[in-house]
């Protein structure tokens, strides 16, 4: 490349013109900060607010948040994974060929762990993994975790469970819980009236009426970390139903992912240990994102969508799903 000539990589850009708002440009391959890594990516994978919402983003954003690859070039302060070290990691425009990321944002993937099922991990299971956390000790107790089928729900089904808890998948169709009883779930119900005794935590994904729901069926003392709006809809909650002569009830908001490196490294460790699954439901090339989106939001995908990235990528078939 001739001096002077900037250094250009293929991405998945936001255009409103282009189906799903999406398409494929030669874009500016990122410079690094001094504490970022280079990464060569070779998967990506999809979240569901990201689709829903992220194509409303300025036209020309690179997508993306999850990837996982190969580090190009280590981040010039000496932090972070050498050159040449398999890693995953959670940064803004990974729908890319390369990606610059914090090294706070990175972890090494270990060698028993497939890249494709790392790339599934950052975005849900942090989101997962922290929001069980807030919640404080579940050993023994209750949880109630909403819309159990998707990506953060199925991580949740088995951190709950690795931590004691009786668990109580919620899921919009008898068809979306398959394999979540598997996975550690002591009870998989449709909706939420099946559940009939209070719960002790709630781990909310849907949002709107069954964000109300689930606060009712919150013990006295308990909490509820509301992780997610798949619904889109208004939670409307009835006059005084957040009054009890009783011993306070809590509402926590989830967002916080900054640092998530090291709690990238926890669940990868479960992984390469067998004792947690990505939950893959559906996986293609990257060419065929907009099938891959359209899955997602049709709610025909258990688990996470994982793009394939790179040369050997327009091979790579998509994995079947199943209509839920």
């Amino acid at each position: 490349m001739s001096s002077g000539t900037a250094a250009t990589m293929r991405a998945l850009i936001v255009d409103p013109e282009a189906p799903g708002s999406l398409r494929f440009a030669d874009v500016p391959e990122p410079e690094p900060g001094p504490g970022e890594a280079l990464v060569e990516v070779r998967h990506a994978s999809l979240n569901l607010g990201e689709i829903r919402n992220g194509t409303g983003r300025p036209p020309g954003t690179i997508m993306g948040f999850d990837a996982s690859g190969v580090v190009l070039r280590a981040a010039a302060d000496g932090s972070g994974p050498a050159a040449g070290t398999r890693v995953t990691g959670l940064a803004a425009g990974s729908w890319a060929e390369r990606v610059a990321v914090p090294t706070e944002s990175l972890a090494a993937v270990p060698d028993p762990v497939d890249l494709a099922d790392a790339a599934a991990l950052p975005v849900v299971g942090i989101t997962a993994l922290r929001t069980l956390r807030a919640a404080g000790n579940v050993l023994g107790k209750r949880v109630l975790i909403t819309g159990a089928s998707g990506g953060v729900g199925r991580i949740a089904v088995q951190l709950a469970r690795r931590a004691g808890a009786y668990v109580i998948a919620s899921v919009g169709s008898p068809a979306r819980g398959a394999g979540l009883r598997e996975l550690g779930a002591d009870e998989v119900v449709v909706g939420l009236e099946p559940v009939e005794q209070p719960v002790d935590v709630v781990l909310e994904n849907v949002g709107g009426p069954s964000l109300v729901a689930a606060w009712s069926l919150l013990a006295p003392g308990g909490n509820l970390q509301s992780i997610g709006w798949a619904s889109g809809e208004a939670a409307l909650f009835p006059v005084n139903s957040t009054i009890a002569l009783a011993e306070a009830k809590s509402l926590n908001s989830f967002g916080d992912i900054t640092r998530p490196g090291p709690d990238i490294a926890t669940l990868l460790g479960l992984v390469a240990r067998g004792e947690l699954s990505p939950e893959i439901g559906w996986r293609g090339s990257w060419e065929q994102v907009t099938d891959a989106a359209d899955a997602l939001l049709g709610r025909r995908v258990p688990g996470k969508a994982v793009l394939d990235i790179g040369p050997a990528a327009s091979a790579q078939p998509a994995a079947p799903t199943t209509t839920r």
